[in-house]
C-alpha cells in the first residue's frame, strides 16, 4: 500500500515536469487599472429648454358684425389667405332691403328740407317788407333747421345701412392661416359667434416662463425691470423643438419679457419670435424654446464617471495612499449626451476613477494604466 502511494506522488511530479517543460504557466494574480480624472474648472455651454406654446403675431378672432343666416364659407381650415380675402358671406338680402328703405327715407327728407328751405325764405322776404312777424319767420326758420337735421339723420341711415351690407361679406384683416370653422352654411350667425381665429403667420411667437434660476442671475447682475430690455438684447438665439424632437430650421430670438413675477408659480412670462418664410409653424403648436446658456467656473466630468444607486449618485474619489473612496454628488446634465457639471461633492484638483467605475470596490486600490504589467 505504501510502494503505491510513492508510486502515484511520483507519477504527479512528472505530469507537473512535464507541462512546465510544456510552457504551460501556471496562474498568478491578475489587476485591474482603470481611467481616472483630476477635475478642474471650465466654462461650458449647455441648452436650457423650456415648454413653449406658439402664437401667431395677430391671431385675429373672426365674427360678424351683423346678424343672418350664414350662406357660405369661402376658404377651408388651415388655409393661407391674402388680408382682403373673403373668408364668408351672410345673407344680404335683409340688408339690402334696409339700404333700400334709407335711400328712400334719404329723399323724402331732402324734399322736405328744400321745402322748408322755401318756405323760410319766403318769410324772410315778407318779414324785410313787414309783411308777416318775426314770430312766424322764427317758425319758418326753426322748420328749415329740423328738415336739415332729418337730412343728415337719414343719410347716416344710408351710410350705415351700406356699412351693414358690406358687412355681409367677411374679409380677411391681415395675412395668414385659418384656423378649426365651427360654423356652417344655413346657420345662424351673429356678433357673439366666432366664426374661426385667423393667425397671422409671417412670425411666430413661442409663449414660455422664465425658471427661476436666471431670474436670480437677473437679480444678482441688479437689472432692474427697466434694464431687462438691455437684458434680452444681450441673450443667445433660441431655437424650437417640435414635440415629434425635430428641430425647426430658423433661429429665433427672445423679444419680449414682462417685469412682474408670476406670484403662483414664480416666474416670469416671455416670448421668443421665430420667422416663419414658409409657413410651416402654426399657432397653437407646443414644443421646446432651447436657449443655449454658458455656465462659468464648474467642474465637469464624464458621465462613465457616475454610479447610481437607486436615487443617490456618487463618484469613486483616489484618495493620497491610491485607494477609491464613493463620494456622493449632486449634478446637473449638460444636455450634451456625455457630460455632467456637479454642484457639490468634488472640488478642483480631486482625481476619480472614469471609465470602469462600475467595478470599483471601496478601498480597493486603484492600479492606473501606466502603473498596469
Amino acid at each position: 500500500m505504501r510502494m503505491k502511494s510513492l508510486n502515484c506522488i511520483m507519477m504527479l511530479g512528472a505530469m507537473a515536469g512535464t507541462l512546465v517543460s510544456c510552457g504551460i504557466d501556471t496562474p498568478k494574480e491578475t489587476q485591474t487599472s482603470y481611467e481616472t480624472l483630476t477635475v478642474k474648472k471650465q466654462d461650458i455651454t449647455v441648452p436650457i429648454k423650456f415648454s413653449a406654446r406658439l402664437k401667431g403675431q395677430t391671431d385675429v378672432s373672426i365674427t360678424p358684425q351683423v346678424s343672418g343666416q350664414l350662406m357660405r364659407i369661402a376658404v377651408n381650415e388651415g388655409q393661407q389667405v391674402k388680408k382682403g380675402a373673403v373668408l364668408f358671406v351672410i345673407d344680404s338680402r335683409n340688408a339690402q332691403l334696409e339700404l333700400e328703405s334709407a335711400e328712400a327715407n334719404l329723399q323724402a327728407a331732402l324734399a322736405q328740407e328744400n321745402s322748408a328751405k322755401l318756405e323760410y325764405e319766403s318769410n324772410r322776404n315778407l318779414f324785410e317788407k313787414k309783411i308777416v312777424s318775426s314770430y312766424m319767420l322764427s317758425n319758418s326758420e326753426n322748420a328749415y333747421k329740423q328738415a336739415q337735421a332729418a337730412v343728415a339723420q337719414a343719410r347716416a341711415a344710408v351710410n350705415r345701412a351700406k356699412v351693414d351690407l358690406g358687412f355681409c361679406a367677411i374679409t380677411a384683416p391681415v395675412s395668414g392661416v385659418i384656423g378649426e370653422i365651427p360654423v356652417r352654411p344655413g346657420d345662424q350667425v351673429s356678433p357673439l359667434i366666432e366664426l374661426t381665429m385667423l393667425s397671422g403667420n409671417t412670425s411666430m411667437d413661442a409663449e414660455f416662463s422664465l425658471t427661476e434660476s436666471l431670474i436670480e442671475e437677473m437679480i444678482q447682475l441688479g437689472i432692474s425691470p427697466e434694464e431687462k430690455d438691455d437684458y434680452i438684447a444681450k441673450l443667445p438665439d433660441v431655437s424650437f423643438v417640435m414635440k415629434n424632437g425635430t428641430e425647426y430650421p430658423h433661429k429665433g430670438r427672445i423679444t419680449s419679457m414682462t417685469g412682474v413675477v408670476n406670484a403662483t408659480t414664480g416666474s416670469l412670462s416671455c416670448k421668443a419670435t421665430f420667422p416663419n418664410p414658409d409657413g410651416n409653424l402654426y399657432s397653437g403648436v407646443q414644443g421646446t424654446v432651447v436657449m443655449p446658456y454658458e455656465e462659468k467656473d464648474v467642474i465637469v466630468i464624464p458621465q462613465v464617471a457616475v454610479v447610481r444607486l437607486q436615487d443617490k449618485a456618487f463618484v469613486y474619489k483616489v484618495q493620497p495612499d491610491s485607494t477609491a473612496t464613493a463620494t456622493d454628488v449632486t449634478m446637473e446634465d449638460t444636455g450634451n449626451g456625455k457630460d455632467y457639471i456637479i454642484k457639490s461633492g468634488l472640488k478642483e484638483g480631486d482625481r476619480i476613477v472614469t471609465i470602469g467605475a462600475n467595478n470599483v470596490i471601496e478601498g480597493q486600490k486603484v492600479l492606473f494604466p501606466a502603473q498596469a504589467k
